[in-house]
């Protein structure tokens, strides 16, 4: 099968990172990209999530309170369990 070439751009930290990972696991970064192709091409999809759902400040806040065991409940709601940790 023919080649051809693809140029993509990253920052260079990205970049030397990812060139040390891949020569730490035996691989090019031509070979990691090329499985990464072939791998999206046999599942059509990409083969991770992929999401935008990061807690917002409110949520970190009321995590944290609950892994210090600042939080008592039983709450009827959500809302109480935020007003009780403020």
């Amino acid at each position: 099968m023919a080649q051809t070439n693809v140029n993509i751009r990253m920052d260079e930290e990205t970049k030397v990172a990812f060139d040390k990972f891949c020569k730490e696991i035996g691989l090019s970064a031509s070979a990691a990209f090329n499985i990464f192709a072939k791998t999206v091409v046999r599942e059509q999809r990409i083969p991770f999530e992929l999401t935008t759902e990061t807690p917002n400040a409110v949520t970190l806040a009321a995590m944290s309170a609950a892994e210090k065991g600042d939080v008592y409940g039983p709450f009827d709601s959500v809302e109480a369990a935020m007003e009780a940790q403020k």
